[in-house]
């Protein structure tokens, strides 16, 4: 396993433990990164507007398209170091 993939799995187990409930904006990023850097760009309908919640997740994701998983793996760890202060 790559030490960037190694990272990228410890910072998905600290985002677990993190001490406080990060903001919404904050925890669109987190889902939105994670699901880049695991899966790459955002594919399949968007949402309608009775899951509100799926949509901006769905928006938030599509928002990262062309960025590598590397990439996406690198800005994860360094939110979650971000948060963890």
């Amino acid at each position: 396993m790559s030490d960037l993939k190694a990272q990228f799995e410890a910072a998905v187990a600290d985002s677990k433990t993190l001490t406080e409930r990060p903001d919404n904006a904050t925890l669109l990023k987190l889902y939105s990164l994670f699901k880049q850097a695991s899966e790459g760009d955002c594919e399949g309908k968007r949402p309608g507007f009775t899951d509100p919640v799926g949509r901006a997740k769905y928006d938030a994701w599509a928002s990262l398209k062309g960025t590598t998983n590397d990439d996406a793996m690198n800005q994860y760890i360094a939110l979650v170091k971000e948060l963890k202060g």
